[in-house]
């Protein structure tokens, strides 16, 4: 495995992945994100949760039980099975890093219009964001051990999890700030929220001309993970949650926020750890695609979840 990733990493395209100037729009992006993410919550979302609970239970079930396994399903019954492994190896890093970061703030946005539990979406999102700094660095080990990338994971789990928690300290800041004012953590919100819709044009404009060649040469099985890991973690984790009896607006919260990973952060995590290497664009394939066809799975999803009939939802008892 270990001489299959060298002769990998020495084949790789030589098109650099961002330079200085983008790195620091990247990492703006993300800040003011995680900023508008944190500034959307208030202490009576905190208030119905601690009160109901098992919103945030099932949510961190799904998010760091459903997905890194969807990821790994996906990359042994998927990638693997059409092309040699050694080949796969940092595509299928990037699709386990992608499977294994918490939600993001699109899932809120995607909530909303889906007639769903938008409270809920935002304490989940944050709760699997201050999470991810221990959760993120677990499951990637793990399912690295089962994968066979040890080699390729070659991080020190304390550096992953610096790299996220110091990511999650705009979270932090936008909760204060929004409490010491209302008004200063709306435009926040807003403001991350904008961002957030902008972040998919950005990486358009500045990875996909440049990794044009990479994206030609690019084989099915890659699509196929890249826009699996959206669509099965969100119909898995809705089914779940139905299956367990949750209300519906609920069900389709936990649906959104499962399969909607944070792909600025998982781009993020990847350029801070790998960008010096010779397989960074490898690594950042799967994560780039997702980012890039998620918007489209979720709206797609939307159209399907909005024919709720929200009166007759009226009448079933919500336990969340």
């Amino acid at each position: 495995m270990i001489e299959s990733l060298l002769v990998l990493a020495e084949s790789t395209n030589e098109a650099t992945v961002v330079n200085e100037f983008e790195e620091t729009l990247l990492r703006i992006f993300i800040v003011v994100i995680m900023f508008g993410l944190g500034a959307g919550l208030t202490p009576k979302d905190f208030g119905l949760a601690l009160r109901r609970p098992w919103g945030l239970i099932i949510g961190w079930v799904t998010q760091f039980g459903i997905m890194p396994f969807v990821a790994y399903i996906l990359i042994v019954t998927v990638l693997y099975p059409f092309s040699p492994p050694g080949e796969m190896a940092w595509i299928a890093l990037g699709a386990l890093i992608m499977g294994s970061v918490p939600a993001g703030t699109t899932s809120n946005l995607f909530t909303y219009f889906s007639k769903g539990n938008l409270a809920l979406s935002l304490v989940m999102t944050v709760n699997s964001t201050l999470w991810a700094f221990i959760m993120t660095p677990a499951v990637i080990l793990l399912y690295a051990n089962f994968l066979n990338l040890d080699g390729a994971v070659s991080i020190d789990p304390i550096e992953l999890a610096t790299v996220i928690a110091g990511l999650v300290v705009p979270v932090a800041l936008g909760m204060l700030l929004r409490r010491l004012s209302s008004n200063v953590g709306a435009v926040l919100e807003l403001v991350g929220g904008a961002f957030g819709v902008l972040f998919i044009p950005f990486l358009i404009a500045i990875w996909v001309p440049r990794n044009w060649q990479l994206l030609l040469s690019t084989e099915w099985p890659t699509y196929a993970v890249a826009i699996g890991l959206g669509v099965v973690g969100i119909f898995s984790a809705y089914g779940i949650a139905r299956l367990i009896r949750l209300h519906p607006m609920n069900a389709r919260t936990v649906g959104l926020e499962t399969g909607i990973q944070n792909g600025p952060l998982a781009i993020a995590v990847i350029i801070a750890i790998y960008l010096d290497t010779d397989f960074v664009d490898e690594i950042l394939l799967i994560p780039a695609l997702y980012s890039l066809f998620i918007v489209i799975v979720s709206t797609l999803v939307t159209f399907w979840f909005r024919r709720a009939n929200l009166a007759e939802e009226q009448k079933i008892p919500n336990l969340l």
